[in-house]
């Protein structure tokens, strides 16, 4: 009996803590008539407004992989809200059909600004989210589509590519790109040449943008997705040191921006 009171008064007496409930939804929208999922992660134990992040998937869609990636988003402390550019949160793990959807909307600059901003406007919304305080990350196709954004002068404090597509038929020009650019890169990506690589950069510089572009020896296309291997596609790859490294560089990003 005494070793048990002894026990509960030391719970008693030692010091309370928070723990971090991470709270996931999905949240339907429209832009125009299309209906879209997306998905929604936070912290519950943290109070007050937040800066909130925008999460462009891979041409997979809406898959486990983002949502995994928006909930390591909110452990940070953020609010990550992740947009669905096919409706109805579609996701497929057939590189054909992921190609047949994702060309449509990559291929039009117009339609994937649009679809990213109505994603944002939903994060926006958000009541655990400063407005103010706003930036957006993306994966291969996800990157093309968060780099658009900044391309249409979103109002978004940064934006980060990992292994995103650099190219655009619709470049931005001196003054539209008002946010901070930060592109994680694999040198040895085989869908990203160095020549696209050098016009990005010189579009950029013409557009007087604040950039940086952080490149990874050895890593080549998707090097941030663990199951990249599994897909047996030429190029694709998953890199751990590249992964791990490119991911401190968004949280000290992330760290300024917010500061």
């Amino acid at each position: 009996m005494k070793k048990l009171t002894l026990t509960a008064l030391a719970i008693l007496l030692s010091p309370i803590t928070t723990l971090a409930a991470i709270r996931t939804e999905t949240v339907e929208y429209k832009h125009g008539d299309q209906t879209l999922k997306g998905f929604v992660a936070y912290d519950d134990a943290v109070t007050g407004k937040r800066p909130g992040v925008l999460v462009a998937p891979e041409w997979w869609g809406l898959t486990d992989y983002p949502k995994k990636r928006a909930q390591q988003l909110a452990e940070l402390g953020y609010v990550a809200f992740v947009a669905d550019y096919y409706g109805d949160g579609k996701t497929t793990d057939d590189p054909k059909e992921a190609g047949e959807m994702a060309g449509p909307v990559k291929n039009d600059p117009e339609k994937l600004r649009a679809l990213g901003n109505a994603a944002l406007d939903q994060l926006k919304a958000r009541p655990e989210v400063d407005p103010s305080k706003l930036a957006a990350i993306g994966y291969c196709f996800g990157g093309s589509a968060v780099l658009e954004l900044a391309r249409d002068g979103s109002d978004l404090k940064g934006v980060v590519s990992f292994h995103g597509g650099l190219s655009t038929t619709a470049p931005a020009g001196p003054g539209d790109v008002k946010t901070i650019v930060l592109v994680a890169h694999g040198i040895d990506d085989p869908m990203v040449s160095i020549e696209e690589v050098a016009a990005f950069h010189n579009e950029m510089k013409q557009a007087n943008a604040t950039y940086e572009i952080h490149a990874y020896s050895g890593a080549v296309h998707a090097f941030t997705n663990p199951d990249a291997d599994a897909k047996n596609i030429p190029g694709i790859k998953y890199n751990a040191r590249a992964d791990e490294r490119s991911w401190d560089a968004m949280r000290t990003f992330f760290a300024d921006l917010f500061k």
